[in-house]
Formats: structure tokens, C-alpha cells, sequence
């Protein structure tokens, strides 16, 4: 309200430049003068320095890069230069402290974010989403089996540009941005970090199967068990033998690691390698550290492996019923 009132109305010019006399109402107004003006100044992004490569960018695109977004109101104008070029974000939500440029924006987040709500549903399954993108993009990738977005790097494709970048930034960049607070654990995005804390460290399983007493932590795993156990499917085969798979993943396992021989992951503190990661960094956890995680709540035994524990359950306890 203070910026809108010392704009428009007090006509209040706060960015001067310093190569003449011209005042505007906006940095990004001033920056755009200075390189079209006075051209002599070539190194003018050389004054600034930036803490990370986002950082970089979002100041390459807000300040050096032409924009030609137009606008039937003054004021929505406004709004656009404020929350592009100039990133403000004056809308904070009350519940987690995130800041947001439109209260449209803010009001989404609390409906999304603490409400809970999905209120775009695909008709051609029972997948539900936040924002009506997703439901599109879904659609398009999923159903129409539409992947526009090719990996330079590998063979995959994606159904739209955020998920491309999702994935060369965690499989080819290997990073992890987002670490557990309340264990080692690091993940590429936020979603799977959300997944990890509810289901491992919270213990929940929303997701009941209604043909069995199992219990899930996420939709997804619940319709796979659905599709595979009780509808029996096997939709992946294995082109070098009669093997089929219910699951893509599954299937991609024993073509690496049996057709091919590849154990692409070598502990570190032994001689051991592995087909996959992720049976390395179990045998890391269970050998190397003897860690036991999953505790019997029959006694007081405790085994490396959940499986482990499973058969253990069924074998000592089970067996007496």
C-alpha cells in the first residue's frame, strides 16, 4: 500500500542515475535507462557479486533481460515489475513464514500447502493435483504419452521443462539441496523429503489397501501393490529373457545387473560392489556402521534389514498362533 500510494500518487522517484540528472520509480526503470542510454557502461554487471548461481540468474533476468509483457492497467503493470523484475514478495504466510509476491499466490499456498487440497482431477485415472499445470502436464506426459523434453545428457524424456531440470539437477549434478532434520538423509527435491519424514520418521500410512489389511505412505505405492499383488499384472518384460516385472524400476535391476554384469557401485571400505545404490549404501549402513533399525514389537530383537525383521515376525511369532 506504502509503494503503491508513493508511486502513483506522491509520484515518489527514489532511483537516481548516476550518469545524469534522470529519476525513476523503480531500480529495474533505472537499469534499463543506464545500458540503453549509456552504453559506455559495459561493465556494469561487474559491480555486483552473488552469493549463488540462482541469485545470478534471477538478477541477469530481472535487470538484462528485455521483457515484453504488456499490461490493459497501470496498476497490474505495477504488480508485474514489483513481483518479476524486482522480486518482491510482500504476502507472508502465518502459518511456515514463506513469502509470496500476490496474496492469489499466498491464498494458494495456504489451500495447497496446510489445507491439503487437490481440486484438479484427471478424468482418465484417479490422480489429483494442487494446480491445474500439473494436472496438464500429467495428462499430456502420462496419457498421451507426450514427452517434448529430451535429457542432453542421457537417453530420458520428460513431459515438461521443470521435471527435466529436476532430473539433471539430481541424477547428472547429483545434488541433494534438501537434507532431513531429523536424520543423514539428503534428497533432490522437496516432495521426496516430505514423503521421507511422513512415512519414516512420522510413521504414517494414509493409504489403506481395501482388498488386504496392508498400509501405504503414499498413493502411488498403494495402486502399484493394487495393480501387481491382487490384479496380478506384469506389464514390463524383459527383452533378453521371459522375465516380466510389475514395476519399470524392477525391471531395469536384473537387465543391469544380470544380462549386463554391471556393479557400477564399489564400497569404500571394503571390496564389495554392488548393481545398485541403494543395496551399497544398505550394506554400508547394516556391515560398516551395525546399524539395526527396524525393532521387533514382539521382543526386543532388532535387525539391519526390514526384511529381516518380517521373517523373523512370521518364522518365531507367527508360527506360535
Amino acid at each position: 500500500m506504502i509503494t503503491h500510494r508513493d508511486t502513483i500518487h506522491n509520484d515518489q522517484k527514489d532511483y537516481a542515475c548516476d550518469e545524469c540528472e534522470k529519476k525513476f520509480e523503480f531500480r529495474s526503470h533505472l537499469s534499463g535507462h543506464q545500458i540503453s542510454e549509456h552504453k559506455s557502461r559495459k561493465n556494469f554487471a561487474a559491480d555486483f557479486r552473488f552469493d549463488n548461481k540462482q541469485k545470478l540468474l534471477c538478477h541477469i533476468k530481472a535487470v538484462h533481460t528485455q521483457c515484453e509483457k504488456k499490461r490493459g492497467q497501470k496498476s497490474k503493470l505495477i504488480r508485474h515489475q514489483k513481483t518479476i523484475h524486482e522480486s518482491c514478495k510482500d504476502f507472508t504466510c502465518d502459518y511456515c513464514g514463506k513469502k509470496l509476491g500476490k496474496k492469489s499466490d499466498l491464498l494458494g499456498h495456504h489451500r495447497t500447502a496446510h489445507e491439503g487440497r487437490k481440486d484438479y482431477a484427471c478424468d482418465k485415472c484417479e490422480k489429483k493435483f494442487k494446480d491445474k499445470r500439473y494436472l496438464l502436464n500429467h495428462q499430456k506426459s502420462v496419457h498421451e504419452d507426450r514427452k517434448d523434453y529430451p535429457c542432453d545428457h542421457c537417453e530420458e524424456k520428460f513431459g515438461d521443462q521443470s521435471n527435466l531440470n529436476k532430473h539433471q539437477k539430481t541424477v547428472h549434478e547429483g545434488r541433494k539441496d534438501y537434507p532431513c532434520d531429523h536424520c543423514e538423509k539428503k534428497f533432490g527435491d522437496r516432495s521426496n523429503l516430505n514423503k521421507h519424514q511422513k512415512t519414516v520418521h512420522e510413521g504414517r500410512k494414509d493409504y489403506a489397501c481395501d482388498k488386504c489389511e496392508k498400509k501405504f505412505g503414499e498413493r502411488a505405492t498403494l495402486m502399484q501393490h493394487q495393480k501387481t499383488i491382487h490384479e496380478g499384472r506384469k506389464d514390463y518384460a524383459c527383452d533378453m529373457c521371459e522375465k516380466k516385472c510389475g514395476e519399470k524400476s524392477t525391471m531395469i535391476f536384473p537387465q543391469k545387473t544380470v544380462h549386463e554384469g554391471r556393479k557400477d557401485y564399489p564400497c569404500d571400505k571394503c571390496e564389495k560392489k554392488f548393481g545398485l545404490k541403494s543395496n551399497l549404501l544398505l550394506h554400508q549402513k547394516t556391515v560398516h556402521e551395525g546399524r539395526k533399525d527396524y525393532v521387533c514389537d514382539k521382543c526386543e530383537k532388532k535387525f539391519g534389514q526390514k526384511s529381516q525383521l518380517l521373517i523373523h515376525q512370521k518364522l518365531v511369532h507367527e508360527s506360535y498362533k
